[in-house]
């Protein structure tokens, strides 16, 4: 385990819990069923639902490790109901598995996933070089400079920012999260989890997907002065895919940098790439998002 450092018991605390709901609750061989970390979004954060159902592809392929994935959030989740998540054995081969997921809720679908699986194997090797930036130390938690915030947020938002986040994430370029100026589509941000985790690299993966999902439709916002915090603005996951190229591990810091290529008809479009501290590119992302203007 790679954190050693004194750990706040709070975070600590939130990092178990996220861990537990991502475990998942085993129904029969096939069936699996989570709970919710209310992380204060108006339905269930959609990086949980990720998350979760990855996990439960993966505990249907034992021998075969997750090379990529294809979500679509089809409609926003209950936070008060548990998630059932169905998967459906599409193929299984000698080298390649792939398993179809379907998150329910009150009898419907809240989410389609498709995962593949892919046996360990020799072969070529290449990548991009990871981009010069600051590092980790000495950047503010994202978390603690909204804390910072907190007497502008309304009463009712200030207990959800009270709550201990389970993911360190530090921006290199904050924004005001209420009044942005505008800037270039591109961002870089660390992350890693706020402990030391388990040896398991499947619980790694997890809560990579799970925390991929925080700032990467923010970076279609940034040109437009936009952010989440904004009464104006409602912006929702679309869709989410992941691929994984190498081993890491998230109680070490990774650079997230993400882009977006494009805007437009109220969807913007996001990618993002993670390396690990010592350069080495772990995964691919890519997102598209509902950004929509209230009157």
């Amino acid at each position: 385990m790679s954190i050693t450092a004194t750990q706040n018991p709070r975070r600590l605390a939130a990092l178990h819990d996220l861990i537990q709901q991502l475990r998942l609750e085993q129904l029969d061989d096939h069936r699996f069923r989570g709970g919710n970390i209310d992380i204060g979004s108006p339905s269930v954060f959609g990086g949980q639902v990720l998350g979760q159902a990855l996990m439960a592809a993966a505990r249907t392929v034992p021998t075969q490790a997750v090379h990529s994935l294809h979500g679509y959030f089809l409609r926003a989740g209950d936070k008060a109901s548990p998630i059932d998540y169905q998967v459906d054995a599409v193929r299984d081969g000698a080298s390649f598995s792939m398993r179809r997921v379907v998150a329910l809720q009150h009898g419907g679908p809240i989410f389609h996933m498709s995962a593949s699986f892919h046996r360990s194997e020799p072969g070529v090797d290449h990548q991009r070089e990871m981009p010069v930036t600051l590092p980790p130390e000495g950047l503010q938690d994202e978390h603690e400079a909204r804390l910072a915030l907190r007497d502008r947020l309304p009463e009712a938002a200030r207990a959800v920012v009270d709550q201990a986040r389970a993911i360190d994430i530090r921006p290199v370029e904050p924004l005001d999260m209420f009044a942005p100026e505008p800037r270039p589509p591109a961002n870089q941000t660390w992350m890693r989890a706020h402990g030391p985790l388990p040896d398991d690299p499947l619980i790694h993966q997890a809560l990579l997907a799970y925390a991929s999902d925080f700032s990467l439709l923010l970076v279609a916002m940034r040109p437009h002065g936009l952010t989440f915090m904004q009464p104006q603005v409602q912006c929702v996951s679309l869709d989410h895919a992941m691929w994984f190229h190498r081993d890491f591990r998230f109680d070490d810091w990774l650079l997230y940098e993400t882009d977006s290529p494009s805007a437009t008809g109220a969807r913007g479009f996001c990618r993002g790439n993670l390396f690990s501290r010592d350069g080495r590119l772990v995964a691919s992302v890519a997102q598209e998002g509902l950004i929509r203007l209230r009157r």
